[in-house]
């Protein structure tokens, strides 16, 4: 059995995930046995072997290949002239100079954005142009404003196109050794920068799949890439979908969760103000009872008395403070339970944990 066959089927047993853990020469061999596994073409043409540095030492996993990967892509025709230019594409020929771009690469350019934007609006994406008539300088050139942009679901996908630049050996002049020599900050330049025929794609926003770069390479020309640049617009559209849903799933859902708690809210209120009325009526009764006993006092007090305005005057008090005491007394009327307010939001504030009153 080779190390790879090996390998896999520790895998297989190991569920698609194996940690090697220790230390020393036998652990540091893992990513060229896994490089190794690699060139093999013996793992499943579904699958990927992916191998990296972990916590508890050299981590590999068999994973699935995502479906978008195996899709065969239809090529994306590139007119040969431009006879009808998209409204983006005639608002960059209308610039001095197209995407800051030089003379000898503006057509083959705005040809492959109209490719790129007629395919996108075949599948009900809309385009807009950008800051046409620029080229962003070195230090931003992936985070410029964008050409011109492709929205796919919602998602906004920016473009910049560049132009490839060649660098050669910079060979001193005279003038510049002589200045170098008087002056000592003047520093002469290691290498000279001509634009080349070779084009860059930069694409920005979204949730990047393929890459957010394509370019001319000496074995694939950008033309025949337009297609995974295509697919890049959609997947990350079809992400931005994902993504909003479940925004409106998390939303639905954390709503249902806090209507549930205020329902709970509202039982617990409801419970604790039947109590608070309850030990309001305890007290009540204990207030009516210690009343009652004093008018008792009173009247024994006031039989003792003889005739007179006096006595009857403290008679009149008795039945005035007798009656009082009954309508004090919670037990003169048949006990029941309170009727229960409706609860404001901060009523509901004491039972409703980390959750707002107002709203989820």
């Amino acid at each position: 059995m080779t190390f790879t066959e090996q390998l896999l089927q520790e895998l297989a047993e190991a569920g698609g995930r194996l940690v090697k853990s220790g230390s020393g020469p036998e652990l540091e061999k893992w990513p060229s046995r896994v490089a190794a596994a690699r060139r093999s073409g013996r793992i499943p043409e579904t699958k990927e072997l992916y191998g990296g540095w972990c916590r508890d030492g050299y981590e590999m996993k068999l994973v699935d290949i995502p479906a978008w990967r195996l899709a065969a892509l239809q090529p994306v025709p590139v007119p040969s002239r431009l006879a009808r230019p998209h409204t983006a594409v005639r608002a960059m020929q209308n610039e001095p100079q197209p995407l800051g771009l030089t003379k000898s690469v503006q057509g083959r350019a705005l040809r492959f954005i109209q490719a790129l934007i007629t395919a996108a609006e075949a599948k009900g994406n809309s385009s807009s142009a950008g800051q046409t008539g620029f080229a962003p300088p070195s230090h931003r050139r992936r985070t410029a404003s964008p050409h011109f942009t492709i929205t796919a679901q919602g998602q906004t996908v920016g473009f910049l196109v560049l132009q490839e630049q060649d660098r050669t050996e910079h060979i001193a002049t005279e003038k510049e050794l002589a200045e170098a020599k008087k002056n000592s900050w003047i520093r002469i330049p290691r290498f000279d920068y001509t634009p080349s025929e070779r084009l860059r794609f930069v694409l920005s926003g979204g949730q990047p799949h393929r890459a957010s770069e394509w370019a001319d390479t000496p074995g694939r020309p950008l033309q025949d890439q337009l297609a995974e640049i295509a697919q890049e617009v959609t997947l990350r559209g079809e992400a931005a979908e994902r993504r909003r849903l479940d925004e409106i799933e998390a939303t639905r859902q954390r709503r249902v969760r806090w209507e549930a708690a205020m329902d709970e809210a509202r039982v617990q209120y409801a419970e604790a103000y039947r109590i608070r009325h309850f030990e309001a009526q305890e007290a009540a009764w204990r207030h009516a009872t210690r009343l009652a006993e004093y008018v008792s006092a009173v009247r024994t007090r006031v039989e003792t008395m003889p005739p007179g305005q006096a006595r009857a005057e403290s008679e009149a008090w008795i039945g005035w403070a007798a009656a009082t005491v009954e309508r004090l007394d919670p037990l003169s009327t048949p006990p029941r339970l309170p009727d229960i307010p409706e609860p404001r939001a901060d009523d509901l504030r004491p039972f409703l944990g980390h959750w707002s009153p107002y709203g989820p």
